[in-house]
C-alpha cells in the first residue's frame, strides 16, 4: 500500500525515491538556516516542527500526531487512545545526562507519534538535545545499521546496548556540516533510503 501524499505518486518505489530526495534537501536546509537552534528542545513540539519540516511537501500529515495503530515486525508502537497522554509524560522526562537523554529517545521511539518518518526524525530531534545538554552530537556515520537496528529493538526492554552504541559515537564537532551531512546519510540508511547522497543535493536549487 502507497501512502497518500501531496504528489499524488502511488508507485511505492517513485514515492521513496522523490520522498529521500525532497526531505534530505530539507534536512540540510533545516542545518544551513539555523532552524534547529528556534527549538525548544527536547519537547513534542520541537519534533513536530522538525518531521513538518522534512515532510510538510510530501506528506498532509507531516508534524501531526498519527491517527491509526502502527507496528513494526512484533512491536506494536504506543496505541492512538494513548499516545497524546504518552508525549505528555516524555516532555517531563528529565534530559540533563547522556542516559537520560537516551531513555528519553527510547520512550519516543516507543511512541512513535507519526504515521511515517519517525526514525530520521527523531535522531535529530535527539541530536539537538545532546548539543543543548552536553555540547556533543552522534556521529551517526560512525553506527552501523544492523547494530543500531537491533539495539533499538531491544532497547524498550535493556537499553545499556544504545547507550553504549551511541556513548561511543559521541563528537564535540556540534556545529560541523560534514558530521551533520554524513549523519543524515546514515539516519536514512538505516531505514532502508540511499539513493541520494545529502552531498550531492547540496548544489541543486
Amino acid at each position: 500500500m502507497v501512502l497518500e501524499n501531496k504528489l499524488a505518486i502511488t508507485n511505492a518505489t517513485e514515492l521513496a525515491r522523490v520522498e529521500e530526495k525532497i526531505s534530505k534537501k530539507n534536512a540540510l536546509e533545516m542545518f544551513e538556516t539555523h532552524f534547529l537552534d528556534t527549538l525548544e528542545v527536547g519537547t513534542y513540539k520541537a519534533l513536530s516542527k522538525i518531521h513538518h519540516y522534512l515532510f510538510g511537501e510530501i506528506f498532509e500529515f507531516a508534524g501531526k500526531i498519527r491517527d491509526v495503530n502502527i507496528a513494526k515486525g512484533n512491536f506494536r508502537f504506543a496505541p492512538v487512545i494513548y499516545l497524546e497522554d504518552a508525549l505528555q509524560n516524555i516532555e517531563k522526562m528529565p534530559q540533563a545526562t547522556f542516559d537520560e537523554i537516551i531513555e528519553k529517545y527510547i520512550e519516543m521511539n516507543i511512541a512513535h507519534p507519526f504515521r511515517e518518518g519517525n526514525g530520521r526524525s527523531m535522531r535529530i530531534w535527539l541530536d539537538n538535545i545532546l548539543k543543548k545538554e552536553l555540547k556533543q552530537v552522534v556521529d551517526w556515520s560512525k553506527v552501523d545499521k544492523e547494530d543500531y537496528l537491533l539495539a533499538m529493538e531491544r532497547s524498550p526492554i535493556k537499553d545499556v546496548e544504545i547507550k553504549v552504541l551511541l556513548k561511543t559515537a559521541l563528537t564535540d564537532n556540534v556545529n560541523d556540516r560534514d558530521v551533520y551531512m554524513k549523519g543524515i546519510d546514515a539516519s536514512y540508511h538505516y531505514e532502508g533510503y540511499y539513493v541520494y547522497r545529502i552531498e550531492d543535493l547540496k548544489d541543486e536549487s
